[in-house]
């Protein structure tokens, strides 16, 4: 049965990853910036340059999670036209929106019973949620089912190496996931946090190189140490509005790596919000997170 792809705009998927393959839906989102509302996505209000523009002017900047009613009105504007729903969603533990996903999957389902909806939670943040939905995209252009797809996210999602560095202590401090003398230390000591996504989806704190330099390098030894080509060659480079630094850091992968597919891809605001401009993330298949 024919089968419709879904998934949100935390998925920062740029249209380069998603050339020649099968239409991916993509749900937009709201956020705040200095008090006004503004959506990110797909007929959005706020452009990811806008974002980081105001963002370094200082204006303070929030998100929220996407409503049960955009997702039944998709979900059912899906099944009515004659297609099942695969939704990919954004972390369920960075964010409650993969749980109001199966609410209305749930709720919908008896309206519906000749047809199927699958809500798989990607564990994966940003881009490297993106890079999993590219992916999935790639495997439903090759014929998988939506039970067979369904199956694959699941065993791969854990394989989806995500490594963040940010430029700034702030938006950490502000979210919780430092400390405020964390924060003036670290920013005095020109600290560059390494992050990664855990296999469970949260974020965690992993090291603290100083400088630019040895955070990319720290980023570089992590693919050293796990890249797996095998199932596929892409490389995501995602940034929060630094190219140039991207280009840097695609530059280096493809000195070390010279086989792999190197993509840029901006970070938009949902996950900006909470990393601030300056944020380089390195994504590709690996052993383990």
């Amino acid at each position: 049965m024919p089968y419709q792809i879904i998934t949100d705009a935390t998925a920062d998927l740029c249209p380069e990853l998603l050339a020649g393959l099968p239409e991916v839906i993509v749900l937009p989102m709201d956020l705040t910036v200095d008090g006004q509302p503004y959506t990110y996505g797909p007929g959005g209000t706020i452009s990811t340059a806008e974002f980081y523009t105001a963002q370094r002017a200082g204006a303070l900047a929030s998100t929220a999670q996407i409503g049960p009613l955009l997702f039944q009105q998709t979900f059912d504007w899906c099944l009515r036209t004659g297609l099942d729903v695969l939704y990919l969603g954004f972390s369920s533990a960075l964010s409650a929106t993969f749980r109001t996903a199966l609410q209305v999957a749930q709720d919908l389902a008896p309206r519906y019973p000749e047809r199927t909806i699958r809500c798989v939670d990607t564990c994966c943040a940003s881009v490297g949620e993106g890079f999993l939905v590219r992916e999935a995209a790639r495997k439903q252009a090759e014929g998988l089912s939506l039970e067979a797809l369904s199956t694959w996210v699941e065993a791969h999602r854990e394989r989806v190496c995500h490594w963040f560095t940010v430029d700034t202590f702030t938006h950490l401090r502000r979210g919780g996931r430092v400390s405020a003398v964390q924060a003036v230390f670290g920013t005095a000591l020109q600290v560059k946090p390494l992050l990664h996504v855990t296999a469970q989806g949260a974020l965690e704190l992993v090291e603290k190189p100083r400088g630019r330099r040895r955070a990319m390098e720290a980023q570089l030894e992590q693919m050293r140490r796990g890249w797996t080509p095998e199932e596929s060659p892409l490389v995501v480079i995602g940034h929060g509005d630094v190219p140039d630094r991207a280009g840097m850091l695609r530059e280096a992968v493809l000195s070390e790596f010279p086989q792999a597919q190197a993509v840029l891809s901006p970070i938009g605001p949902v996950i900006g919000a909470h990393t601030g401009p300056g944020m380089l993330a390195l994504i590709f298949w690996g052993s383990t997170r």
